[in-house]
């Protein structure tokens, strides 16, 4: 791993306490490390997933579940259509 990806999961770490997310970062780039992190640890890529089903695996880390998610959509790490039936890992 490189220094700036040690870095950076030191970063994350520090956003956690006891496996559960402190709080969400204000800063973008912060925030952006986080989701990244949360797609790629509690998302599998080329699975569809239901709204409960990331709203669930959301809440093992924060209560705030529809923030993340809406970050995670806007961010383009869960892509979900217009009606709004059903997400997947993005990028």
């Amino acid at each position: 791993m490189s220094d700036s990806g040690l870095r950076g999961s030191r970063q994350v770490a520090a956003l956690f306490s006891g496996g559960c997310l402190t709080a969400i970062p204000r800063k973008p780039a912060r925030r952006e490390q986080l989701l990244t992190h949360l797609a790629q640890t509690l998302f599998e890529r080329d699975r569809v997933y239901t709204e409960r089903e990331v709203n669930d695996a959301l809440l093992t880390v924060h209560d705030d579940c529809s923030a993340l998610r809406r970050y995670l959509v806007v961010a383009g790490l869960l892509e979900r259509p217009r009606d709004g039936s059903s997400y997947r890992r993005g990028r």
